[in-house]
């Protein structure tokens, strides 16, 4: 019963902020773009406050899957590379901590490419 309570968790946070992005897209004219964006930057703002560790901690892929857990994982991967290797760790840290996800979007969305072709809208 134990890791049903823990999927439960994931589910329910992971839901609410699909909802909270929703609801963002629905009732403001920002687009959906622009709404990613701002759950990037949220993340790296929640990080850097201290707010978005705890809450990865609990809520597992719940607030790692989204993309505020990119932000964070950004953020993080900053502040390592900055203890590191000083200023110069601003500039790679993002890059490094995060290329694992970057290179499989990039690959899984050029296989997919391959498989599948796109029609203009008309």
């Amino acid at each position: 019963m134990d890791i049903f309570f823990k999927y439960l968790i994931v589910f329910v946070v992971g839901g609410v902020f699909c909802v909270v992005a929703q609801i963002i897209i629905d009732k403001t004219k920002l687009t959906p773009a622009r709404t990613l964006v701002l759950y990037v930057c949220a993340g790296v703002f929640l990080s850097a406050i201290g707010v978005y560790k705890p809450l990865a901690e609990f809520a597992g892929a719940g607030a790692t899957v989204p993309l505020t857990g990119f932000g964070h994982l950004i953020a993080e991967g900053v502040r390592e590379a900055v203890d590191e290797k000083g200023l110069l760790g601003a500039l790679t840290g993002g890059l490094s901590a995060t290329a694992g996800g970057i290179a499989a979007a990039i690959v899984f969305g050029f296989i997919a490419s391959l498989i599948f072709s796109s029609k203009p809208k008309k």
